[in-house]
């Protein structure tokens, strides 16, 4: 049944709801999140893209879709791969989960002692005939269906929306203290949130300050709830909060719950890819829905993801937009693209629009599945790595998505002047 309210009672409703968030007109708050290795799900992405590693150490061409979930202290790894690698599935699972750090009950699993299901079949003949099949490797199929998206904004160095970068820095530097025993109190589970407010200037926008910071960390039963928020302010806070976007009205919630010694697997299940925002860019731009850990290239949910940052890294680095958003379709078994979408959200260079850096990214990156995986070298074991902290922004020399291709604009532009007196 439907609530009905006398117009002085709405009034009265109306007069007691203040606004939370009194900001300065054109000012709007924005939010990301990331959580460390040993929260539940990240610790199934991680023994995923292990098994994936070892699998490509041994055979690069091997096809891997391998899921897992973890609850208490069964650990289940399930999936259909297809290698000539000779794998010990569970010893790998039981050294992934000691090197998040999971090494006793207490913390939320124990290695030694965990229960480990292991049912992983081989891949569908229909779908490898269909994606590999007697092609060339450039002209491979994509694996599966889907869209993808990339994307890159000039707000930091890294060309990562700030809000997601500070994210992947405080869990980088929870880790930190935590394995090099900096704060010994620690244990492997953790969440972490940042909200900045962000100032709008005609199509751009720029950060101004970080409104507020959320830190929930696992820790031990010795540790106060003081001691935690005093280390955690001297020991994280101020080694990752750049200074000239925090004031004296920047709020810190640490450990919001008090207690936070439940962590892990014992706190809560785990599944690969449920941290998918968390793995990319925090919210922003978009995500095409398919999760990364635990496949091997030929899963355009992975490579093709990796393409699309790599372009729109690419176009804000040439200094053709300040941000942009990619998107790249695939069908199962084709090799090109179905379609590819650039919006720079009215942030292109001048003399150039959305449809002029369309045709900068389809003459200059080559997106079929097999050409994205020998140009990005994704046939390596480098996976493991990329389960925590995030896929994009980051600094390691292996990720060469990371590495953006800076775009002759002179050499397309005459190339195009030519294809126009062509035409008349």
């Amino acid at each position: 049944m439907a609530t009905h309210y006398r117009l002085d009672e709405q009034h009265h409703l109306l007069s007691t709801h203040k606004t939370k968030f009194q900001l300065p007109k054109g000012h709007f708050l924005f939010t990301s999140e990331s959580v460390s290795a040993g929260h539940p799900d990240k610790l199934c992405d991680f023994i995923s893209d292990s098994i994936l590693d070892a699998c490509l150490d041994q055979d690069p061409n091997s096809k891997v879709a391998c899921e897992s979930a973890c609850k208490n202290s069964l650990v289940m790894v399930f999936g259909e791969i297809t290698t000539n690698a000779q794998v010990p599935y569970e010893t790998i699972v039981r050294e992934a989960i000691k090197n998040v750090g999971y090494d006793n009950i207490s913390k939320g699993l124990d290695y030694k002692n965990a229960s480990i299901i292991v049912s992983l079949d081989q891949q569908s003949r229909e779908i490898n005939q269909a994606v590999v099949g007697a092609k060339h490797e450039d002209e491979i199929g994509a694996g599966d269906q889907g869209l993808m998206i990339g994307y890159a904004s000039d707000e930091t160095p890294e060309l990562m929306p700030l809000t997601h970068h500070l994210c992947n820095k405080l869990i980088a530097r929870l880790q930190e203290c935590r394995e090099k025993e900096i704060c010994p109190w620690m244990r492997p589970d953790a969440k972490v949130q940042v909200t900045v407010e962000y100032k709008r200037d005609g199509a751009t926008f720029f950060p101004v300050r970080i409104h507020n910071v959320l830190i929930s960390q696992q820790h031990d039963e010795k540790i106060t709830h003081s001691e935690i928020q005093a280390e955690l302010h001297s020991h994280v806070l101020k080694h990752v909060l750049p200074q000239q976007y925090v004031d004296e009205h920047t709020q810190y919630h640490l450990n919001p719950s008090k207690a936070f010694t439940v962590g892990g697997p014992y706190g809560d299940a785990g599944l690969t890819g449920r941290k998918i925002i968390v793995d990319t860019y925090g919210g922003w731009g978009g995500h095409g829905g398919g999760a990364f850990s635990g496949k091997d290239p030929t899963k355009v949910d992975r490579s093709a993801a990796y393409a699309a940052r790599w372009v729109a890294k690419s176009l804000v680095a040439s200094k053709l937009c300040k941000r942009v958003m990619i998107q790249v379709a695939y069908g199962i078994g084709i090799s090109e693209p179905l379609s590819i979408s650039v919006n720079s959200y009215g942030t292109h260079a001048e003399g150039y629009d959305d449809d002029d850096l369309s045709e900068i990214v389809q003459e200059s990156f080559d997106l079929r599945p097999g050409v994205i995986i020998r140009e990005l070298k994704l046939r390596r074991p480098i996976y493991a790595k990329t389960a925590s902290g995030g896929h994009f922004g980051r600094t390691e020399s292996e990720f060469l998505w990371e590495q953006p291709r800076i775009i002759d604009i002179a050499a397309w532009k005459a190339n195009k002047q030519q294809q126009q007196q062509k035409q008349q």
